[in-house]
């Protein structure tokens, strides 16, 4: 079992900033992957970002060169840095886990782009 919470949301003017932050918990060392889902109203959720357990990257077309996404493994955290906001990125965010086949979640959090 893994327990992940988020924090870091918000609301922010369009061309400002913000960084998500997910703390997991539990069964740590059996994690392959970590990253970010969005989810607006109306849409299906969708990856933002993901990371490896080896550091790789992968992020969605859309937010390549503005997001960031890192893993200290040392504190279990990952985040995201999130610059240039534009209001399409308003969305849900969620923090996701892959631990071998199964998926974890957390509990989400909002972040509104908006003048």
């Amino acid at each position: 079992q893994v327990q992940l919470v988020e924090s870091g949301g918000g609301l922010v003017q369009p061309g400002g900033s913000l960084r998500l932050s997910c703390a997991a918990s539990g069964s740590i060392f059996s994690i392959n992957s970590m990253g970010w889902f969005r989810q607006a109203p109306g849409k299906q959720r969708e990856l933002v970002a993901r990371i490896t357990s080896d550091g790789r990257t992968h992020y969605v077309r859309s937010v390549q060169g503005r997001f960031t996404i890192s893993r200290d493994n040392a504190k279990n955290t990952v985040r995201l840095q999130m610059n240039s906001l534009k209001p399409e990125d308003t969305a849900v965010y969620y923090c996701h886990a892959l631990v071998a086949l199964d998926d974890y979640w957390g509990q989400g959090t909002q972040v509104t782009v908006s003048s």
